[in-house]
């Protein structure tokens, strides 16, 4: 991850915090604001949403190097000891899941910007689940012929 990477978007004074109050909290809620303070260390504003972002994508870091550190078997094999809801996927699958996971987890990484490998992480096991549930076993009957239907 590059250094400007990790920083705070904008810095504001704590002077700023106290007399515009609104104006900071406003601007916390679209992105980090560092708080310079002179009588201690700078201090960062952000709404709860990134800080539980960040928080959920140091612990997917977490679970992705244990992975790493596992060296029986391959990346999928290896992922769903970690994520057993990966099981209800078919092998293709979890091949397909293991490398979506790594690929968002390093763009994450590199921009700071944990929603992408939430969003993936989420959407694989949501299809693992509907899978597990039996959704998807059913053969579609395309309708290729039809005449359109006009807008309500």
């Amino acid at each position: 991850m590059t250094a400007t990477a990790s920083l705070p978007r904008a810095t504001r004074r704590s002077s700023d915090l106290s007399k515009h109050s609104a104006d900071v909290f406003a601007e916390a809620e679209d992105h980090p604001v560092t708080i310079t303070r002179r009588d201690g260390e700078n201090l960062v504003l952000m709404s709860q949403r990134d800080a539980d972002g960040r928080s959920r994508l140091l612990g997917l870091a977490a679970q992705l190097i244990t992975v790493t550190l596992d060296d029986n078997g391959t990346l999928a094999e290896r992922m769903s000891r970690v994520f057993p809801w990966m099981l209800a996927l078919s092998n293709e699958d979890r091949k397909a899941c293991a490398q979506d996971l790594v690929d968002a987890a390093r763009a994450s990484f590199s921009t700071d910007q944990p929603h992408r490998a939430l969003a993936e992480l989420v959407s694989w096991q949501e299809t693992a689940t509907a899978v597990a549930a039996g959704l998807g076993d059913t053969d579609l009957e395309w309708i290729e012929d039809a005449d359109p239907v006009e807008r309500p």
